[in-house]
């Protein structure tokens, strides 16, 4: 018998603090993209009946939500309490903070007791079928961990980071092991966590801090003891062990968290699991279009036509969100009519202009005696750093002249 399961992951409702305002509920109407996305995950687990939903970390921003967010996640996970749906969640990274003595952004959950909803904080822990309110499966949850729980202990602050990071990576694998030997062979058995996987795949948008970065091992996650390992932390939707079983899946954001992300799909996993053997469907949520638009001008006269070209058509930018990366060398500056830009895409919900101008490091000029120089010797110099055309050198030389003759006039009339 199977069972059916909804895992998602970094919701981050509280990620996006910009853009247009809905009068409606003071929200930015992008942030509500990220209600929407949950009430959608919850709907689901309601509509099909699923028989457990695992949250595999990052609720918010960070570890201190404002109320208001907090407010809004409960209002949602306590309707699949209210279905009687069991759901299981561990904090990620940014749901802790790096003060040990701090409770996770989750924790009141835990202390008010809300039937159905469980907090997997503090450690490693493997939960039972009578944990789980009677689904008859296993889950070993691992949640983040913060490395000042190491720092912590190494009193004399002698190791580095990178080695507080391996040490709690050996720490995990001793602690995972033991759960999986403690697990009944005969029920299914779920890894949880919220780290990085060898061989995994970052989305643009998101980057790692190589050797900090706390990374289990791909033979650990992919171990056939686990039916199925349910992943959080990477934004981007992949099945480290594709084709083979258990399925290995970081199912991403539940929403697009910036720019970098624009081209990915967003969503979330329903799975039917069985003991050694799991089939599942990735769910894509209906997204907010968004645009990450990168030009390098290389024609002054053709940048304006170029940039109108690659915005979107009205129609598309209607509602949409955009950003544009122009990169070109800064005399082009005048040529970027930013208003014009602006009105092909006024019905967009959010526009941003991001100018990269190029400026060329300073040329050195070859000469021992560089007051030796006349005044229209370094003009001609200036116009060659600048590789300014030479009809308009010889224009300015002309009008240079013509400047220095009435200088040297008038100083003479004053002496």
């Amino acid at each position: 018998m199977s069972i059916k399961i909804l895992h998602f992951a970094d919701a981050h409702i509280d990620a996006y603090t910009g853009g247009r305002i809905d009068p409606k509920n003071g929200f930015s109407y992008h942030t509500n993209d990220f209600l929407k996305a949950l009430d959608e995950i919850v709907d689901t687990a309601i509509a099909e009946q699923v028989r457990l939903v695992l949250f595999a970390g990052d609720t918010y921003r960070n570890a201190s939500p404002v109320p208001t967010f907090q407010r809004e996640w409960h209002r949602r996970v306590i309707r699949l309490a209210q279905a009687k749906i069991p759901m299981l969640m561990i904090p990620g990274n940014h749901d802790i903070s790096n003060n040990t003595l701090k409770a996770s952004a989750l924790q009141e959950l835990d202390t008010l007791r809300v039937p159905y909803l469980h907090l997997a904080a503090g450690g490693v822990h493997l939960y039972t079928p009578q944990e789980l309110d009677g689904v008859p499966v296993q889950v070993l949850a691992v949640p983040w961990l913060p490395l000042s729980l190491l720092a912590a202990r190494d009193k004399d602050n002698k190791k580095t980071p990178e080695e507080r990071a391996r040490e709690m990576e050996e720490e995990l694998i001793r602690r995972i092991r033991r759960g999986m030997e403690q697990a009944d062979p005969a029920l299914p058995l779920i890894l949880l966590t919220h780290y990085s996987v060898q061989g995994s795949k970052y989305p643009s948008g998101q980057t790692a801090e190589l050797g900090r970065d706390v990374t289990l091992s791909r033979s650990l996650v992919c171990d056939p003891a686990f039916s199925y390992t349910a992943l959080g932390h990477i934004h981007l939707f992949q099945d480290l062990n594709e084709g083979q079983q258990p399925p290995v899946v970081y199912p991403g954001s539940i929403e697009r968290v910036d720019y970098g992300e624009a081209k990915e799909k967003k969503g979330f996993i329903i799975a039917e699991v069985e003991n050694h053997h799991t089939e599942y469907s990735f769910r894509e949520l209906h997204t907010r279009r968004m645009y990450n638009l990168q030009y390098e001008a290389k024609d002054a006269e053709t940048i304006q036509e170029n940039l109108l070209a690659m915005l979107p058509s009205p129609e598309d930018a209607q509602d949409a969100m955009i950003r544009l990366t122009i990169t070109y060398p800064h005399e082009f500056e005048s040529k970027i009519i930013e208003r014009e830009l602006r009105k092909q895409v006024e019905g967009a919900l959010d526009f941003q202009l991001k100018r990269k101008p190029l400026y060329e490091n300073r040329m050195r000029i070859q000469s021992k005696n560089i007051s030796s120089l006349t005044p229209k010797d370094l003009l001609t110099t200036y116009c060659q750093v600048t590789k300014t055309s030479e009809t308009e050198t010889e224009a300015l030389c002309s009008l240079a002249e013509e400047i220095f003759r009435e200088t040297e006039t008038a100083l003479q009339k004053d002496f």
